[in-house]
């Protein structure tokens, strides 16, 4: 039987860290074990890149501005948080989305990312593709599978490979591509998207996988109310955080802003305790360390007593980029936009990246009579721009949506949020990083890393990646000694 209380520390405060801690907090609770944890966040606030701003008439998102349904973390841990009633689907109302192509926006069809879309003849239509384009594409099904393919490849030769370059470079690259805020020519297939190799692994063709897949019974969570891909919180994802933090709050984890942590001691041996230590002096012990801050911050912490970590974490490539939320008068820009946005590709050459129609895409996020704009640049090879000053970023916004949507009137807000160094690159060669850092954590009784540098950058990601560290954490310390619950087994 344990005489003390486990201590667990996270190191992160971000959405990673929050989940972490909430898992620790609910294993230890299911063993009835006694476990203490502490979170650090050198911030002066918790969420990482999840930020909601609110003002009397306007909320905007100055990081991720939704979560990705298919993958159902989040979904889940709202529902454990008891958000379900909060949860805000996009609007069915303007479910189109365009991307700039040969000199004006065009519609992309819904289902385009399943190589299923709804609207062929519409698809034709729009001149995303020329007719030769659109052929080489739906010639996917038949194209020939590489007799020894590749251990990896990236993600622009793999696109290219499989649907011809034109479809990749107007439609593939904005919309994949953009997710990582990457080049193509350098992001990992195989760590990117690996579901569309094994596609072509499997069936021989994507297109031909993904219609299989699609033909099975869909497994979609129980809710009362219909789910988009995409979906947000009423109140923004702040929501999120601030109901985790709460939770974590009533089961008495050490929630604690404003440190910084100098470096750490890992424990090398089973009965080890790893010892953390903080700027202003102190050091804390805790049995599980959980690291889940950017993969070039744990470089840093590690650093003394595991320079082979650091040298692995440090070649993670990060790339900068900024959003810029914008509001007008609706009857100024109204009758220009449509859908919920659109991306530009990279071979445009345009500082703006994409552009999201918030208050069509998203109930309540200005006041009537009001459109708000949210704008995104940046980018690996393309955040020169960040280089700017706030107000002349703005200026370069509004000459690129006088351009491509023709919005030429001023508008009478403007707020830009820039993230250093906020997104990682899974280049090639990511996979072995991750399995050099898998073998230097097995010499490492207790120690975790986690977070969007690893094993996926969406909210999801995050999420499923800290509840996996802090089940983890709670299994390494209990080991053999967890109490039985006789209640729970009936006993």
């Amino acid at each position: 039987m344990i005489s003390r209380p486990r201590h667990v520390v996270i190191i992160g405060g971000g959405i990673t860290g929050l989940s972490a801690a909430y898992a620790v907090m609910e294993e230890a609770k299911k063993a009835h074990a006694s476990v203490q944890c502490t979170v650090l966040e050198q911030d002066s606030r918790w969420g990482g890149k999840i930020l909601t701003h609110a003002t009397q008439d306007l909320l905007m998102e100055a990081g991720p501005d939704s979560f990705l349904t298919t993958k159902p973390a989040a979904i889940e841990l709202c529902r454990a948080l008891g958000l379900e009633s909060r949860l805000l689907p996009t609007n069915a109302e303007h479910n189109q989305t365009f991307a700039f192509c040969r000199g004006k926006l065009r519609e992309l069809p819904q289902g385009l990312l399943a190589f299923r879309p709804q609207r062929v003849d519409h698809f034709m239509r729009s001149g995303v593709l020329s007719v030769p384009g659109m052929l080489r594409m739906g010639a996917e099904r038949f194209w020939p599978r590489p007799t020894r393919l590749p251990a990896d490849e990236s993600m622009s030769e793999f696109f290219s490979r499989r649907f011809g370059a034109e479809a990749f470079h107007n439609l593939l690259e904005p919309l994949v591509a953009g997710i990582y805020a990457g080049d193509a020519q350098e992001l990992s297939i195989q760590a990117t998207f690996p579901r569309f190799r094994e596609l072509e692994r499997d069936y021989g063709s994507v297109i031909k996988g993904m219609r299989a897949l699609q033909a099975r019974p869909p497994k979609n969570l129980p809710s009362s109310f219909p789910m988009t891909m995409f979906m947000s919180l009423r109140g923004g994802l702040g929501e999120l955080t601030q109901a985790l933090t709460g939770i974590l709050g009533a089961q008495k984890v050490h929630l604690r802003l404003g440190e910084t942590v100098q470096y750490v001691e890992p424990a090398f041996h089973d009965d080890d305790s790893h010892r953390i230590f903080l700027r202003d002096g102190q050091c804390l012990v805790g049995d599980a360390l959980i690291v889940t801050t950017p993969a070039y911050s744990a470089a840093k912490i590690l650093e003394q007593a595991c320079p082979e970590f650091a040298t692995i974490l440090n070649d993670i490539p990060y790339a900068s980029t900024a959003t810029v939320s914008l509001a007008y008068q609706a009857e100024s820009i109204r009758p220009l936009i449509r859908g919920f946005g659109f991306v530009v590709p990279r071979k445009e050459q345009r500082a703006l990246l994409a552009a999201t129609w918030s208050s069509l895409k998203w109930q309540g996020r200005s006041k009537a009579g009001e459109i708000l704009v949210r704008t995104y640049v940046g980018g690996r090879g393309r955040d020169i721009i960040l280089e700017k000053e706030d107000q002349e970023i703005g200026q370069v916004i509004q000459q690129e949506l006088a351009e491509l949507v023709g919005v030429t009137a001023k508008p009478h807000f403007m707020e830009v949020n820039r993230w250093h160094r906020g997104m990682p690159q899974y280049v090639l060669g990511h996979q072995e990083r991750l399995s050099s850092i898998a073998s230097l954590l097995q010499g490492k009784p207790r120690l975790y890393l986690a977070g969007a540098a690893y094993r996926g950058i969406g909210i999801p990601d995050c999420i499923k990646d800290g509840m996996q560290a802090g089940k983890e954490a709670i299994q390494g310390i209990l080991g053999d000694h967890a109490p039985v619950s006789l209640e729970k087994d009936g006993l």
